[in-house]
């Protein structure tokens, strides 16, 4: 199970998200109310576990913008929004391989929901640069962190379809309130969440973030044990 906690904008809320259980966070270098400098983050990320991953999260980012941010800002992960490179992870992971980093860079790429969404999986699938798909919503003023869900009966298919092949992480319009849900109907690797654990955009509500993690793991766990009868599991 992977639990990512996005937008965060202050050490204060990275820090409670990691202490009570937060797979990674997410850090937007990206037009948004969330938006967050290189120095803001640098100044984060020394103080958090070594064990949690720190995303960077990028829209139609270059390669050169994004290597510097990961090693300023001390990153271990980027995410990818409307990559009009389509050699851009392949390149990151020939670059961070050569430097000979101690951890991986762990490179996710986002597709937005959509009724073709199956063929756009597919089509990513033997693209071994990228460690998983994050499926998350769009709206026509947003790539992200809309706080809107998509039809999960309707990606369900193509979530049980792919994800043998592929890591997938289910976004858009999850909280604390239908987490369980999300994860019982799609599936997933992981999941992500920004607006639905906010009490203001930018500034996390303490209480949402231990309710999120903890009812998705719970909703994890459940998925793999073996009291369960239709022999599907995350």
């Amino acid at each position: 199970m992977w639990i990512k906690i996005c937008g965060n904008t202050s050490l204060a809320d990275a820090q409670h998200a990691a202490n009570v259980g937060a797979s990674a966070l997410g850090f937007i270098f990206a037009p948004s109310p969330r938006r967050v400098t290189i120095e803001q983050v640098r100044a984060i990320t020394p103080h958090l576990p070594r064990n949690v991953d720190r995303y960077g999260v990028f829209v139609n980012g270059t390669f050169d913008e994004i290597v510097a941010t990961v090693e300023a800002a001390g990153l271990t992960g980027v995410q990818l929004h409307v990559n009009t490179d389509s050699d851009l992870p392949s390149r990151l992971r020939t670059r961070f391989t050569i430097q000979n980093h101690a951890t991986p860079l762990g490179i996710i790429a986002v597709l937005p929901f959509s009724a073709n969404l199956q063929q756009h999986l597919a089509d990513t699938a033997t693209d071994t640069a990228i460690d998983a798909l994050l499926i998350d919503s769009r709206t026509a003023l947003a790539y992200g962190g809309t706080g809107t869900r998509y039809d999960w009966q309707a990606a369900q298919p193509p979530f049980r379809a792919i994800a043998p092949q592929r890591r997938l992480v289910a976004a858009g319009g999850l909280a604390p309130e239908n987490i369980a849900e999300a994860i019982q109907i799609l599936q997933p690797w992981g999941v992500d969440v920004v607006s639905g654990v906010e009490a203001a955009p930018g500034r996390k509500d303490p209480a949402r973030v231990a309710a999120f993690i903890r009812n998705a793991r719970q909703a994890f766990a459940e998925l793999e044990s073996p009291a369960r009868t239709d022999g599907q599991n995350a």
